[in-house]
């Protein structure tokens, strides 16, 4: 079975099973309890182990782990079927995180419709689904209305929407749906949009004082201990992170690279508290997700309070454009379709670029559908979202500037990227911008064709590119029965984008397929578990964008990929965890 034929079959079943869970009536007693609740089953808080999750509402993936290794297929050394989230590294340090906690509510079930009203953009608000009127006041003023009720559907008919200004969400429980590829929004505007998004999806995230650690906190762990956690409470939002000191920079050997952020204190993992203890001294705090990569006093690590998410909120079944005149296109950097940025518990689902009536080519014989100016769906700044069976294409800005990203994210903490295809940006699938990504997973996904454009003699000329984590030691990326047949890179990229040095670490490509290369020099160690006979890997530590990534990164199961059981690393590990007791 492909690649494309296993992501159909399961899009499919998350298809089938989200419109069983969006029928559901919200009134139910259980599932209150479910839609209420935001801790998983795994730990330790007395709220989860009254009201577990419920694993028979999960997304159409397996709900028991595999126990035994099947005789026609083969099991990695590092994920044997007696695998546990805290086994011990083997002795010279390799060891798998534990990716399931990727996604909306971890990743538990699919995202069901909100309770609240349904408020039609056309039949309350007379916008126009003919895309001849510019639809953008009356599209605002169904969200305010849903803004204003504390949440609700804001529908779109099936029809075309211009939309000539951008539109902002900034209450949970909004979401913007529309009836599939029928509803399409056409976003015209051609200037004043550089560094923005149409549509945007913004908390207003705040931290307070800093609690700094008492003693290391260890990768992998969930409890970190502090000097002083009064005024922590279970259920809050936290972030926990660390300056970037001298020390630490030499630790990496980043002297000269790291400059953006030096002596900077930067958030790496985005959590919630589940269990304070302060009869102990230094007081302890159980964290929801384990740490990525160690946090040292040394360094200043510490705990942030939270406050400011947006909650519940989502972009779905909808199509969408926004690709202009070329000449437009290319002269403002970083125009994005939808962003999301401070929201956890969101998604998006169903939506698909699709041609732009209008647009143009570098020629006049270009004769390419462009579907984007420049770049599509970005997450930013977010914990626990899931992007989910959508498509994003053809955009006519892939130049340098941060142009043609098709799926982006930055600075998040366990986002889901699944069923999703990408074809002819310049980095399909990247991570972006700065420290503090981690835990993201992309599950059988599909990269193609990613191309970036350099002006050379005057001539936009095409040079090969490929799906990558782009900038600042981005931990924990899970890389999930997916189809590259470009590539997907972790490297050292040195001074590239603002001296980008170490872009990754501790990451895995799982049973990868198709084509292109996987480029795996990752800091420390990075994995790369079983590949198609097509796909090359390159993990040669001697090369240009090798410097300090020794060891030479795992590899097992070359050219044997198909055989790699279980099929996909993030389901089995979240079947994993949705079971224990």
């Amino acid at each position: 079975m492909t690649s494309s034929t296993r992501s159909l079959s399961a899009l499919f079943v998350f298809a089938t099973v989200s419109v069983a869970c969006a029928a559901e009536s919200v009134s139910s007693s259980s599932n209150v309890a479910n839609t209420t609740l935001d801790v998983p089953p795994s730990t330790s808080d007395k709220e989860s182990a009254s009201t577990p999750l419920d694993p028979d509402e999960e997304s159409g993936a397996p709900t028991e782990p595999y126990e035994s290794c099947p005789s026609d297929r083969w099991c990695s050394e590092l994920y044997a079927p007696t695998w546990t989230p805290d086994q011990p590294a083997t002795p010279d340090g390799r060891f798998l995180h534990d990716f399931s906690y990727a996604g909306y509510r971890y990743g538990a079930r699919p995202p069901a419709s909100p309770p609240g009203a349904v408020y039609d953009v056309v039949k309350t608000y007379s916008a126009d689904p003919t895309g001849k009127a510019d639809a953008s006041s009356a599209i605002q003023s169904a969200i305010t209305s849903a803004s204003s009720a504390g949440g609700g559907i804001v529908f779109f008919p099936p029809g075309t929407y211009r939309v000539d200004r951008s539109l902002a969400i900034k209450a949970s429980g909004v979401v913007l749906r529309g009836s599939g590829t029928s509803t399409i929004l056409r976003f015209g505007r051609k200037s004043g949009v550089a560094h923005s998004a149409h549509i945007t999806f913004a908390g207003a995230v705040a931290r307070d004082s800093l609690r700094t650690l008492a003693a290391d906190a260890p990768e992998r762990g969930k409890d970190v201990f502090l000097h002083d956690a009064n005024g922590l409470d279970v259920g809050d939002d936290v972030s926990v992170g660390f300056l970037i000191t001298p020390e630490f920079v030499t630790e990496h050997g980043m002297e000269g690279m790291w400059t953006a952020f030096a002596g900077k204190y930067q958030s790496f993992f985005r959590r919630k508290v589940v269990a304070v203890d302060r009869s102990v001294q230094p007081h302890k705090v159980t964290l929801d997700v384990p740490l990525r990569y160690p946090m040292k006093v040394r360094d200043g690590a510490g705990l942030q309070k939270e406050t400011g998410y947006l909650r519940e909120v989502g972009f779905e079944h909808l199509a969408v454009s926004d690709a202009v005149a070329w000449s437009d296109a290319w002269a403002e950097d970083r125009v994005h379709v939808v962003t999301m940025s401070g929201v956890a518990d969101a998604w998006v689902r169903d939506v698909h670029s699709v041609a732009s009536p209008g647009a143009t080519g570098q020629t006049a014989s270009d004769k390419t559908p462009y579907h984007l100016r420049s770049n599509g769906i970005l997450i930013e700044g977010s914990k626990r979202v899931s992007v989910l069976e959508s498509s994003m294409e053809n955009p006519q800005n892939r130049g340098s500037g941060g142009n043609g990203y098709l799926f982006e994210v930055s600075r998040t903490s366990e986002v889901l990227i699944a069923d999703t295809v990408a074809r002819h940006g310049r980095h399909n699938f990247i991570q972006n911008w700065g420290f503090g990504n981690s835990g993201t997973v992309f599950l059988r996904c599909t990269s193609t064709g990613s191309e970036l454009l350099s002006l050379i003699k005057g001539k936009l000329t095409p040079e090969k590119a490929a799906s990558e984590h782009h900038h600042s030691l981005a931990m924990a990326t899970l890389v999930d029965d997916c189809q590259i047949d470009d590539g997907f890179k972790f490297e050292n990229r040195g001074a590239y984008s603002d001296g980008a040095g170490h872009t990754g670490t501790g990451s895995v490509v799982w049973r990868g397929a198709g084509s292109g290369t996987i480029t795996s020099r990752q800091y420390g160690w990075g994995y790369v578990i079983g590949t198609s006979p097509e796909l090359k890997v390159d993990t040669d530590v001697d090369a240009k964008t090798g410097a300090g990534t020794t060891p030479e990164d795992f590899v097992e199961g070359r050219d044997d990929g198909e055989r790699l059981y279980p099929p996909s690393l993030y389901e089995d590990q979240r079947a994993r965890r949705l079971v224990q007791p």
